[in-house]
């Protein structure tokens, strides 16, 4: 099949515990595989602030305000697919008699505080591999080179963050539980690129379209990376004292994250809209990490694509196109 779609549309999705949620013209809706086998399909309701305030939703500061919204919708449809799908239901039957004595002491509360706490402990761990680790290995190769590294510092630690996301995504991958959600992801995928191709929503063509997408978010960050790894070579010039002192160089480095992440989205806006030979060239490398966030589903899965974007577009495919 040539996978080439014949429509850009701006309906996008994320993969979920045994499930899939995607955004289009109806809204935000989800589709979860339930115990018995059921797919629940539910519309959601979810308010973006850039609707209230105009001002974020202008070029650059949306990307940041985008990025935000997303993480929360994410982790709300996330918690919604655990109970729907059951897997609240099997944590309940694992839970040792303190937990779950805590439980009927604290009712929500005690999920509330666990999820409060893997919250942090998941940015202070984001922080340590992706920020600090990579300052950390190039001050130890600098020293090793007597510091003849230093006017490289910004591409190689740019080039360090890349290779550790890498390696990271290759070793969760592995793991049988993300595994599946990496296979609704691709089910996410490949049920958008069958709709964007002008094709009727069977599984049979589902199977036959491509698991990779120029607008994932795996390509968002990819992205990222590699804008990072240009302004901080930019950084490092400009800032050269402050770059020898690890710890104003990473506080720098993060003042910087919103305009990184807002000409990030700039360009994944770009690029779903655009086919030319620099899209191309800048989409390639996060078309290729999805080789490891996604993969192929099985049919069971496809159907649950299909179900949760059936629930968020119209019968014409112009009220979905990107503008």
């Amino acid at each position: 099949m040539n996978n080439k779609t014949t429509h850009k549309t701006s309906v996008g999705g994320q993969a979920l515990i045994e499930g899939v949620m995607m955004q289009g013209p109806k809204g935000i809706a989800t589709a979860v595989r339930k115990t018995d086998g059921d797919i629940a399909v539910e519309h959601h309701e979810f308010k973006h602030i850039r609707d209230k305030y105009k001002i974020l939703g202008v070029p650059i500061i949306r990307g940041m305000v985008n990025f935000i919204e997303s993480m929360i919708l994410g982790y709300k449809m996330l918690m919604y697919s655990a109970e729907v799908s059951g897997m609240e239901d099997l944590e309940d039957v694992e839970m040792n008699r303190f937990e779950k004595w805590l439980t009927d002491k604290l009712g929500d509360k005690f999920m509330n505080i666990i999820m409060g706490i893997a919250t942090v402990v998941g940015f202070a761990l984001a922080f340590l591999i992706f920020f600090y680790l990579p300052v950390l290995a190039f001050n130890k190769l600098n020293e090793a080179f007597s510091g003849s590294l230093t006017p490289l510092q910004g591409t190689i630690e740019g080039v360090l963050k890349i290779i550790i996301f890498v390696v990271y995504i290759a070793f969760v991958s592995q793991m049988k539980d993300i595994k599946r959600t990496f296979m609704y992801h691709g089910a996410e995928h490949k049920t958008i690129a069958c709709y964007e191709a002008g094709m009727e929503l069977t599984v049979e063509n589902v199977k036959k379209c491509t698991r990779f997408h120029p607008r994932c978010g795996t390509s968002f960050i990819f992205v990222m990376l590699i804008l990072s790894i240009v302004i901080s070579t930019i950084l490092s010039k400009i800032f050269q004292p402050i770059a020898s002192v690890r710890i104003l160089w990473m506080i720098l480095k993060i003042a910087f994250i919103p305009l990184v992440m807002g000409l990030g989205y700039e360009f994944i806006r770009y690029a779903g809209r655009h086919d030319n030979f620099i899209t191309k060239i800048l989409s390639a490398p996060g078309l290729w990490m999805q080789r490891l966030t996604t993969k192929e589903p099985d049919e069971k899965m496809i159907e649950v694509g299909i179900a949760s974007l059936e629930a968020v577009i119209t019968d014409n495919p112009k009220d979905d196109e990107i503008r």
